[in-house]
């Protein structure tokens, strides 16, 4: 069979060539954001590599990966804060990513016994407790079931947790981000629990998961038949094994530690079980000894990540600030950004969907001259909740807790571009 070539006989190259030659003419014009005229960059005027040889085809990359040039977006952890990799975390890089949906492969890892490997055919999820019928669902029962499908945020309640007594880790990725944003899709609880039949005195719930470590937490049984969900599948596919395949809960909003991970079975009861994560651990100590139990709900917060430590501002002039918002009691309704340390305040631009207990985009324009910057955000919510100063918090809740830290984040930008954690005073 006979190549189909061009009108008038022209080989590959030589379009190619003609296109460069086009291109020469036009780099000629101006470069850059100011317009002046320039050189003829070889990178337009010239065929490239990639442009001489055929890629690979459509069989050679059965599931897509990112390209290699982006090989260091990745998780990270940070060896020293706990004991061993089975009970420990890794961080969202979040300086890295845009628009608001945390890709499957880039969300971040809490874990208390390793990640659970588990034969969706032989996995089970029993109802117990304080029902009318015990019952056990396979996956294929569940599936069967009404779904649905809603985007939220998935915030540890330990995030920002080591800033407490101070500015301690340098970059937004492991200062704020044990938190991810995406689409889930599952069976709202309700659903199970009414077909389980509840009890007159049914008031808790206890979700258990399936891995080592018998991860077990307390749920008001108002919060199960309200929003929860049990999910199979995030961001359009099925979960993946660190982030609770093939069944987690999903409780938008409230802390991470409840959203508990290949989940096997659900007890009715009519009290808290008081286990080791809710009382032990996940309660907040304060100043005098006592501690604040059942902090379920992630209050608003905000983190500018672009410019932070991990991304530098490398251009004087036109700049774009980025970051992220959300908050677990509604919607983002305002973020301001301050680049004096918060004399100052701007509103910034927020961008893109705005979904309940569901992270939010904003960005704020910018020229930058070289001098020196201190960069801040604080997001307000659809309740009117303001984000807080560190200080503010601080005085309400002293220095001995880990969790639940949604003070205000300050990012110095030297004249450089480079950029450090700090505290004002």
């Amino acid at each position: 069979m006979q190549k189909h070539r061009p009108p008038g006989n022209l080989s590959r190259r030589a379009l190619l060539s003609a296109a460069a030659a086009a291109g020469a003419g036009l780099a000629g014009v101006r470069s850059g954001l100011a317009g002046e005229a320039a050189k003829p960059d070889p990178l337009i005027t010239e065929v490239q590599d990639w442009q001489r040889y055929l890629g690979d085809g459509v069989d050679k990359r059965p599931y897509g990966s990112p390209s290699k040039f982006e090989k260091h977006v990745i998780r990270r952890d940070v060896s020293w804060l706990t004991a061993s990799a089975e009970s420990s975390v890794n961080f969202t890089p979040l300086h890295e990513l845009d628009g608001i949906i945390t890709p499957s492969g880039l969300c971040f890892e809490r874990h208390h016994g390793g990640v659970a490997e588990i034969d969706p055919a032989k996995h089970r999820l029993m109802i117990n407790g304080l029902v009318d019928k015990p019952l056990v669902f396979t996956m294929d029962d569940i599936k069967r079931m009404p779904r649905t499908s809603r985007i939220h945020f998935l915030e540890c309640a330990a995030n920002s947790g080591m800033e407490w007594r101070g500015a301690q880790l340098n970059g937004c990725q492991f200062t704020h981000g044990m938190v991810h944003n995406v689409m889930y899709t599952g069976v709202p609880l309700k659903v199970l629990l009414e077909e389980a039949g509840l009890r007159p005195n049914a008031m808790w719930l206890m979700l258990e998961g399936g891995d080592a470590s018998g991860m077990n937490r307390s749920l008001p049984l108002e919060k199960g038949l309200n929003d929860v969900l049990l999910a199979f599948a995030m961001n359009g596919e099925a979960l993946r094994p660190e982030q609770g395949y093939p069944l987690r809960a999903v409780i938008p909003g409230w802390e991470g530690n409840l959203w508990v991970k290949w989940l096997r079975r659900i007890e009715v009861g009519d009290q808290p079980w008081q286990t080791r994560e809710e009382t032990s651990k996940y309660t907040d100590l304060l100043a005098d000894g006592r501690s604040r139990k059942h902090t379920f709900v992630m209050d608003a917060k905000s983190v500018v990540t672009n410019p932070s430590p991990q991304a530098p501002l490398k251009y004087r002039g036109r700049n774009v600030l980025s970051g992220f918002a959300w908050s677990g009691r509604g919607t983002v309704t305002r973020v301001d950004v301050s680049l004096d340390g918060g004399r100052n305040w701007r509103t910034a631009r927020i961008d893109g969907p705005v979904l309940d207990k569901s992270m939010t985009r904003f960005y704020l324009d910018f020229d930058w001259g070289g001098e020196e910057l201190m960069v801040q955000s604080r997001a307000m919510d659809s309740t009117g909740y303001v984000q807080p100063a560190k200080s503010e918090l601080r005085k309400v809740r002293g220095v001995n807790s880990i969790y639940h830290n949604n003070g205000i984040q300050t990012w110095l930008v030297r004249g450089n571009g480079e950029s450090e954690n700090v505290e004002l005073g």
